[in-house]
């Protein structure tokens, strides 16, 4: 999990560990190994870290991710105001598709997930709010980017996850730059091989609902 430099050392020290766990749980030694940090600084980091919940002890030992960073996402997509006007539109998205619906939008040089809904399928995608995904590959990346072609949609098959297809397309502001994309998004058996045929018009027009709500 890559992390921005802002020259405030303890800060950019203690991001660094996050980001280090956040890639997986691990030991002290892979704390040091993955942060580049000394031994005695990583770890007085991370148990600074865990007294505030940002971290938290795995039965083995090992440092994961703590439980108040679930409290302070879901704080953080409450007051984003773009996933709050997306909802009832990813609502009847995901209600006329069945499939999970997305909404992603740029953050340096990855496009995150700010709002989600899950299809109801047993078999489907599952991207967590807060996920930072590439802008290089899927089609809310390419949307995000600027490949939008003249049906107002795009489409992808397998390009970021073997057996995943997904339909996005952007949600333009006031001024008419793209500010998120829409997307749904499933596995190929039911999606198919050309999704855009399938999904590509729901998907312009919920990317138009969020884009009137804002």
């Amino acid at each position: 999990m890559e992390h921005k430099v802002s020259n405030v050392g303890v800060l950019d020290k203690s991001v660094a560990v996050l980001a280090a766990v956040g890639d997986g749980p691990c030991t002290l030694a892979g704390l040091v190994e993955r942060t580049g940090l000394s031994r005695a600084t990583a770890h007085r980091l991370a148990t600074a870290l865990e007294e505030h919940g940002l971290l938290r002890r795995t039965d083995d030992g090992r440092f994961a991710l703590g439980l108040h960073l679930v409290a302070l996402g879901r704080a953080a997509t409450e007051q984003y105001p773009l996933a709050e006007a997306a909802r009832p539109a990813l609502g009847e998205l995901r209600a006329g598709t069945g499939e999970s619906v997305q909404l992603y939008v740029v953050d340096g040089e990855s496009r995150v997930c700010v709002a989600a809904l899950e299809s109801p399928h047993g078999l489907r995608t599952i991207v967590a709010v807060g996920s930072a995904l590439p802008l290089d590959r899927g089609s809310a990346g390419r949307v995000l980017t600027g490949a939008v072609g003249k049906h107002g949609w795009v489409e992808t098959v397998e390009e970021r996850e073997p057996g995943v297809a997904s339909v996005s397309a952007p949600v333009h502001g006031a001024d008419g730059a793209v500010v998120a994309a829409v997307s749904v998004s499933g596995p190929i058996d039911r999606m198919g091989r050309s999704p855009g045929k399938k999904y590509g018009a729901a998907v312009v027009e919920a990317a138009a609902a969020v884009a009137a709500r804002l």
